[in-house]
């Protein structure tokens, strides 16, 4: 019974991670959905400019990142993406990956975060990394290392001799590390991707990255998501100067 309790934990955990994909987003991807013709997410009828710059942006970056994507991954992968800008004033600045249930990428931006970029340069790299984490398979590579470390924190507590509440801890735990151990690399190689996606669409990454000289500093924080702003930026940079 236990052993059964610490896999609905596990499945638990890894259904988390591929709901909620963020990589504020690799291995075989989880899309069994064909990946045939695209369709083009709707533009956003407003006249506030952060939407406008939302709607241009997305009129080139969609494009191009489903035809890199295209070329990159193997087949059965989707490459469909649905773009979503959330209008909700009250959500903070955010953008993120994830998937559908039936393996659909999206791509979400709140308008926040909008509202912040200075030019269409950065909501351009911010898609273009964002539609890189899907291309790269960020999010399947996280639901694997998750469900790893939650199998090893769960079985640990168990040959500890722990009781159900231990096991749930070390379940728990686990799946955290398992989903953090690769996180910086993946932005890191998100980012990278994210440039060549954004030059592709005739914008220029390293201007879109300055967008990282404005936000805090993660710093180099065992167990962190993200990686130091500076790498993140002599990333982009090093990948525009190798195109």
């Amino acid at each position: 019974m236990r052993a059964f309790k610490t896999m609905k934990s596990v499945a638990a955990i890894c259904s988390a991670v591929v709901i909620s994909g963020c990589v504020e987003t690799t291995g075989s991807a989880v899309s069994t959905a064909p990946s045939g013709p695209t369709t083009r997410s709707p533009a956003v009828a407003s006249n506030d400019p952060a939407v406008q710059r939302y709607n241009r942006v997305l009129a080139r970056m969609e494009a191009v990142s489903e035809r890199t994507c295209q070329q990159r991954v193997r087949s059965g992968v989707n490459c469909d993406f649905k773009v979503v800008l959330d209008t909700d004033p009250d959500k903070p600045a955010n953008a993120y990956q994830s998937l559908e249930r039936d393996g659909q990428p999206v791509i979400t931006f709140t308008v926040a975060l909008l509202k912040e970029m200075q030019n269409d340069h950065e909501a351009a790299f911010v898609f273009g990394h964002e539609a890189a984490h899907h291309i790269a398979g960020h999010i399947p590579q996280m639901q694997q290392t998750a469900t790893l470390g939650a199998v090893l924190g769960g079985g640990i507590a168990v040959l500890l001799g722990g009781g159900q509440s231990a096991v749930d801890i070390g379940t728990n735990l686990g799946g955290t590390v398992g989903a953090r151990a690769y996180s910086k690399d993946h932005e890191l190689e998100a980012d990278a991707l994210g440039a060549r996606i954004t030059h592709d669409a005739g914008y220029d990454p390293v201007m879109g990255a300055a967008f990282f000289e404005r936000i805090p500093d993660p710093g180099n924080v065992f167990l962190g998501t993200h990686p130091p702003n500076a790498e993140r930026i002599a990333t982009v940079r090093w990948a525009a100067a190798n195109f």
